[in-house]
């Protein structure tokens, strides 16, 4: 079945997507001028070569991370807010409080500033106020999962992107504003320093050995079934051999190829739902409550064939309790301390005994 999706504009020229039932308009919006993009810029870090985004007008964004119930009041995600002021089934749209936008302002003639090019837009898994990942029924997953997709293609496909994530912070503890289910997804000019690293690595390894180094680590995953959380045909679901954080959980694709969202088929899409869904419920079970997390969707760049696409979930907690700080020692140097071995993480992560249930299919974008 196709992806049913309907574009709107918001009076200050955001785009708003509508997917399912489009039961509402924006007309008789009171126009407000539009995101404040005028001090949006890059700053060239000269000693270790990285850009960083400056983006003042976020501290403005509202903060509703402790309203609750089906519908909250001052939520701006939920329906009669700002974002989307009619009933929905699932919503996209450009971030009003963007780090990067597609007509970046212009930046003085210093070599040492860059304009913020890209896109920041949010994505709303359900019109519900409360929920997650693990709640969401068979056919708001698939669909969810058939939205992912429809913005990543979309983003990937402008030359001017370098770089595409889809990502979602869950929690307050992880820095979300508000806890309406959503998650975000960016597109960057060019690649951020960890993804170039990575793709750096890959290609040493393909020109030392000949072969892929992510179907090796898929090898190492498969191969160990300490660090193993669940089992799935199409992808491994597991602690990272060397996890920064206690139980940080990746889900790796096992095919040789499928290095985006828009390269899985359709059976590979079913079992990302089901796996997705698995791993967040085996997270709310793990301390008795609703884990903060953040995940994020990495993708292929261009030219890195040996990108497998992954998903990649870190939660802060390390106990009930407690979270992992990133001090001293790590901040500075990258070095990072885990004092959790990821076995006995992998282990912990095991023990609930997970509800299975059968997935919907995933609809197709219509290329019509």
């Amino acid at each position: 079945m196709p992806l049913e999706r309907h574009e709107l504009r918001h009076r200050d020229g955001r785009r708003l997507l509508v997917y399912g039932d489009l039961r509402g308009s924006l007309d008789g919006e009171p126009a407000d001028g539009g995101p404040d993009a005028a001090s949006l810029h890059k700053r060239l870090d000269r000693l270790t070569d990285a850009w960083i985004a400056v983006s003042p007008q976020r501290n403005t964004r509202p903060n509703a991370s402790l309203a609750t119930g089906p519908a909250a009041a001052g939520c701006p995600f939920c329906p009669g807010g700002p974002e989307v002021p009619f009933s929905y089934e699932a919503a996209a749209f450009e971030n009003r409080f963007p780090s990067l936008v597609a007509e970046p302002p212009a930046v003085p003639a210093d070599p040492r500033i860059a304009p913020s090019l890209g896109r920041c837009e949010v994505i709303l898994y359900t019109e519900r106020h409360a929920g997650s990942l693990a709640t969401l029924d068979p056919r708001e997953l698939a669909r969810l999962l058939a939205i992912w997709r429809d913005r990543s293609v979309e983003l990937w496909a402008d030359p001017r992107h370098g770089f595409v994530m889809v990502f979602e912070n869950r929690g307050e503890a992880v820095g979300a504003t508000i806890s309406h289910p959503h998650g975000q997804v960016y597109a960057f000019d060019q690649l951020p320093p960890l993804i170039a690293g990575r793709v750096e690595t890959l290609a040493r390894h393909r020109e030392a050995t000949g072969r892929c180094l992510s179907c090796e680590v898929v090898a190492d995953d498969l191969g160990d079934p300490e660090r193993a959380i669940l089992e799935s045909e199409p992808f491994t679901v597991a602690v990272p051999f060397a996890a920064r954080f206690p139980f940080e959980v990746h889900v790796r694709a096992k095919r040789h190829g499928l290095g985006r969202l828009g390269d899985l088929d359709d059976p590979e899409l079913p079992s990302l739902a089901a796996v997705l869904r698995e791993v967040v419920l085996r997270y709310d079970a793990l301390f008795g409550f609703e884990l903060p997390y953040m995940m994020v969707i990495l993708e292929a760049p261009p030219g890195s064939s040996d990108s497998h696409l992954s998903i990649e979930f870190t939660p802060l907690n390390r106990t009930a309790k407690l979270t992992k700080i990133r001090a001293s020692v790590e901040t500075a140097t990258g070095l990072f301390i885990n004092d959790t071995l990821p076995e006995t993480s992998a282990a912990r992560l095991r023990e609930p005994s997970i509800e299975s249930r059968v997935e919907a299919p995933v609809p197709k974008v219509d290329p019509d």
